[in-house]
């Protein structure tokens, strides 16, 4: 199982998607866009804010 994502939270009140500029939810692994869907993988606590590197909703 993976760990939870180990975020301050402070960072997630004031990041966004850089797509749409929607609201960041945090899973266990990923930042996923409420907006958009776009859901954007964290590495080693850090999140990968790249359009390019997030997985596009199913």
């Amino acid at each position: 199982m993976t760990p939870p994502l180990n975020l301050d939270p402070a960072l997630l009140e004031i990041i966004v998607c850089p797509a749409c500029h929607a609201t960041l939810a945090p899973t266990e692994t990923e930042l996923v866009c409420t907006g958009c869907g776009l859901a954007y993988p964290v590495r080693d606590d850090i999140p990968v804010l790249l359009v390019d590197e997030a997985r596009k909703p199913g």
